[in-house]
């Protein structure tokens, strides 16, 4: 397994933004992974396993955030953390909201 790091971009989908809920959500997903992950806003970064740091982002809906980790299961971390920004940290209204996008994108 390579230590480099791994980046992937995402887009925050629901409607509020990641408030306290997903944020959250979000750091108790990290926290499983042993590599150092970061979120980077508009060139700033912050270590994505701390719920103030997230709050801090200020990430509203359609915030591109860039999702960076280091260290042996930084691919599997990404992937996972990825998941729940892409499905909006299930709340309903992205739920909604990503259901719309493939069933239009599906016809």
């Amino acid at each position: 397994m390579s230590n480099s790091p791994v980046k992937r971009v995402v887009v925050v989908p629901n409607k509020q933004g990641m408030h306290a809920r997903p944020a959250e959500m979000f750091v108790r997903k990290a926290q499983q992974f042993q590599s150092k992950v970061s979120i980077v806003n508009d060139g700033f970064s912050v270590e994505a396993k701390s719920i103030m740091n997230l709050l801090m982002l200020g990430a509203a809906q359609g915030t591109q955030l860039t999702l960076e980790a280091e260290g042996s299961d930084a691919q599997e971390a990404i992937d996972a953390l990825a998941e729940v920004i892409e499905k909006g940290f299930l709340e309903e209204d992205a739920v909604k909201e990503a259901s719309k996008t493939n069933t239009a994108s599906e016809q």
